[in-house]
């Protein structure tokens, strides 16, 4: 599964680890993340992350 980077502000979602603070589970690919999630680092939506 690939990581995604956010474009504003460089956060790195990464599905081996996913987003547990956010109800997001270890092993979750990002095309598979919920359409509400955003960066929780700055809010920016799911459009604003680039494949790394």
């Amino acid at each position: 599964m690939e990581k995604y980077r956010c474009k504003i502000c460089g956060y790195i979602y990464d599905p081996k680890i996913g987003d547990t603070d956010h109800g997001v589970s270890p092993g979750t690919s990002f095309k598979n993340l919920p359409e509400d999630w955003v960066c929780p680092e700055c809010g920016a939506p799911q459009d604003q992350f680039e494949k790394i």
